[in-house]
């Protein structure tokens, strides 16, 4: 796809719905396109580039407001700061969904202990000594005098 492209042909090449257009042009990530004499939005073909660069900063889980970040940095090269690129950026996400994995897995822990338990009810479980959960250990000690 070389020329322009109207909202619907843009939209199915990106695999995105005409209204996930306007709302990145209202967010400022994708530059608003110019009308054709019938009133048609005529989108550059770069348009294409820049709608999978947002599709799959998302993917590797940015939020919107990260990715229009990403991509005004892209845009803005000169005079840019090294520790504010995508490398920096990247590290940073790729540590938060490290933490995100980690506290999943103890979750994730803590429910096969559970079912290991044969646990049924939260209540009851908390008042047996083999309940595997964590609030169980608090109950069990009794008030404090």
């Amino acid at each position: 796809m070389n020329g322009p492209l109207r909202s619907g042909e843009l939209a199915e090449a990106a695999g995105v719905n005409q209204q996930t257009l306007r709302y990145y042009e209202r967010r400022g990530l994708l530059a608003e396109p110019v009308r054709s004499p019938g009133g048609h939005r005529l989108y550059p073909a770069e348009a294409l580039t820049v709608l999978r660069v947002i599709k799959t900063a998302q993917r590797l889980g940015f939020t919107l407001d990260e990715v229009a970040e990403l991509v005004d940095l892209g845009t803005h090269r000169h005079g840019r700061r090294r520790d504010a690129g995508l490398q920096k950026r990247a590290a940073d996400k790729l540590a938060e969904i490290e933490t995100k994995i980690a506290d999943l897995q103890t979750i994730a822990a803590g429910l096969r202990a559970a079912l290991a338990a044969g646990c049924d009810d939260l209540a009851t479980c908390a008042t047996t000594d083999c309940c595997p959960l964590p609030f169980a250990d608090r109950d069990r000690k009794g008030p404090t005098p």
